[in-house]
């Protein structure tokens, strides 16, 4: 048991009993970011028991509760002068606020901007990596959000109204994108780059969909639903299907990256190695896929009725809940450093008993496991490619000959090289982007031709896994700055 849940029952009690609030345990991540010994933290969510969390509202407007933005010098930081700030950016209706981290140099003008999106479940803590290599870079100011009711977000009840399945899985999508959109509004922010990871690149696809016109470049880090899985899509929903998520439990990164540049046995991308079995059967000449394995039919039961999610098996277990968590924490950091690991531990854990809400979205929007119930890959080809509103709007009966539409815009694709979230999904759609691009231009006119600015690329960061911002994460910062330096020279037009 031990050897899945490596916490003892006396550290896991002691955590448990010591209930450390996630605004304190993510300023703790944070104080690993170079340069920044005191990073601020806002302290408006996250600083009281989800027991304790009243049900009408779950983040403070008292003034002393808002944190003072911290500037660290060039004599102490080699790459500043920069300003780190740490904001709750309340939006519209009830309890619902996004938590934001940004860091800008200071003293010079802000011309690009980059936003990340965390993955299911997590928070933007885990960029903690990424902030001071990526805000080297003149010119550009860097923010990570928590997806609404996730992280140190508000966490309003999660509800939809919609009927039938196409509403309800864009209904799901929506909830999150409508908030980034809303958010954007607020910043006075015409244009940015988007990174997504896991889910938030899901998510950072839909965004581009319903609010073209806003986008430079988008980055997607091992993106969650974009191959097309029959048993997901082709039934009623909740449709259970076997998936390469395990992995993401299962999985020792510390190994990942020690046994990097070796042959490996088994298939590192598929669960139970379902990608070889289906290799051995075509070689065979049986085109038959192998046969999926249900889920226990009491966790699809629940899966439908949207009672459980990953997380409440966190919240139901009390004291075991930092045991339980320490099977995930112990693998996904086990090749980083003690005290870094321990703080990841604590943090993670402090969000996953936080009183669930966003995280409810997900049956709606894969089915159990990590196929997507509306695949990303049917979709993909329109990214950059949608009719601009005159009016800002999202829909309009106009005349397309009379609307402008976009022109394409880079799209890179990041995975690890032990990446549980098969590299073939981000090559797919590539084709997929590529073969969109030269439909269109057969009809541009020379004008459109020479706007046209689209290009799809896949990117695979060594000795990474899912995780590749924080596994790999120095390559991942050189390459994500030479997208960003790509990025500004465009802009610049040179």
């Amino acid at each position: 048991m031990s050897n899945f849940f490596p916490l003892g029952w006396k550290d896991g009690f002691n955590q448990w009993w010591a209930n450390v609030p996630s605004a304190t345990a993510e300023h703790s991540v944070m104080s690993f970011i170079p340069y920044l010994s005191k990073p601020p933290t806002h302290t408006q969510t996250g600083t009281l028991p989800p027991s304790q969390t009243p049900a009408e509202t779950s983040f403070s407007e008292d003034s002393s509760d808002l944190a003072t933005a911290v500037r660290t010098k060039s004599g102490a930081d080699p790459y500043g002068p920069r300003q780190w700030h740490s904001n709750l950016i309340k939006l519209s209706g009830k309890n619902r606020a996004l938590n934001e981290f940004s860091v800008e140099r200071s003293d010079e003008q802000t011309d690009e901007n980059l936003v990340m999106l965390h993955g299911y479940g997590a928070g933007l803590g885990f960029f903690y990596k990424n902030f001071e290599g990526l805000s080297r870079v003149p010119g550009w100011k860097i923010y990570a959000l928590d997806l609404l009711g996730m992280g140190r977000s508000s966490r309003p009840p999660f509800r939809l109204k919609s009927k039938d399945r196409q509403s309800c899985i864009t209904e799901a999508e929506d909830w999150f994108i409508d908030a980034l959109e809303e958010w954007r509004v607020q910043k006075k922010m015409d244009r940015f780059t988007l990174l997504g990871h896991s889910l938030g690149g899901y998510l950072a696809v839909a965004y581009a969909l319903k609010y073209p016109g806003h986008l430079n470049k988008l980055v997607l880090a091992s993106p969650v639903g974009i191959p097309e899985d029959p048993y997901a899509v082709s039934a009623e929903m909740p449709e259970p299907t076997e998936s390469t998520m395990a992995n993401e439990f299962t999985q020792d990164q510390g190994e990942g990256i020690k046994d990097a540049g070796k042959p490996q046995v088994g298939d590192n991308n598929n669960f139970l190695n379902a990608r070889s079995k289906r290799e051995a059967a075509n070689q065979a000449g049986d085109n038959k896929l192998p046969p999926r394995r249900t889920l226990p039919k009491w966790l699809t039961v629940l899966w439908d009725a949207n009672i459980i999610s990953p997380f409440s098996f966190v919240r139901w277990s009390g004291p075991l809940g930092p045991r339980l968590v320490s099977g995930w924490t112990s693998r996904r950091f086990s090749h980083l450093g003690e005290e870094e690991s321990k703080a990841l531990h604590t943090y993670a854990y402090s969000l996953f008993k936080m009183r669930g809400s966003g995280e409810y979205a997900l049956s709606y929007i894969l089915a159990p496991g990590a196929f997507a119930r509306s695949p990303l890959i049917r979709r993909i080809g329109g990214v950059g490619r949608q009719y601009l509103q005159p009016d800002g709007s999202t829909t309009s009966t106009a005349d397309p000959a009379t609307r402008k539409r976009e022109h394409g815009y880079p799209i890179t694709f990041m995975y690890g090289e032990n990446d549980w979230m098969d590299v073939a999904g981000g090559y797919a759609a590539e084709q997929k982007l590529k073969e969109e691009k030269e439909q269109v231009l057969k009809t541009a006119t020379a004008e459109e031709q020479k706007q046209e600015n689209g290009s799809a690329k896949v990117v695979v960061i060594k000795q990474a896994g899912h995780h590749v911002y924080l596994d790999g994460w120095e390559e991942f910062n050189e390459v994500m700055r030479g997208e960003m330096e790509e990025t500004s020279k465009h802009s610049k037009g040179s």
